[in-house]
């Protein structure tokens, strides 16, 4: 590996959330000019309707889970950790997350969003894990 694989699950992470906000960003248009919102519930975010407040906590959800996602993913780069398992790991979670976001923004059916939200906890879990076992064998 040339060390730099590591970084593109971190990138694919990243453009999630930049389409969240651009989706966000579309759906306030289009109820602005229905008249089903107005600035004020823009500015402040009070009874937003379900159609932006669903994609408002779905980009919240992207600063939760995925922030110890950015930390295992440099600590994997500088411990030179991060070889094929790793990687492996980082595209799944990004994948699971990538589903999340899809199930959250669309029918937030929790039935499916918890599967796709467990399944990305551990394979995080298991960049955790893996970081840890390199650490403690190297």
């Amino acid at each position: 590996m040339t060390g730099f694989q590591i970084f593109w699950p971190i990138l694919a992470q990243v453009f999630l959330v930049y389409g969240l906000y651009g989706l966000l960003r579309l759906r306030r248009q289009r109820l602005l000019r229905e008249s089903r919102i107005d600035e004020e519930t823009m500015r402040w975010g009070r009874n937003d309707p379900p159609e932006t407040l669903s994609v408002r906590n779905c980009i919240a959800n992207q600063f939760e889970l995925p922030v110890l996602f950015y930390i295992c993913c440099i600590l994997l780069f500088i411990a030179e950790a991060d070889n094929l398992v790793s990687v492996v790991l980082a595209w799944i979670f990004v994948a699971t997350r990538y589903a999340h976001a899809a199930v959250h923004v669309t029918s937030n059916r929790m039935a499916l969003r918890f599967p796709a939200f467990m399944a990305g906890f551990l394979a995080l879990g298991g960049m955790w894990i893996w970081l840890a076992v390199w650490m403690a064998t190297s």
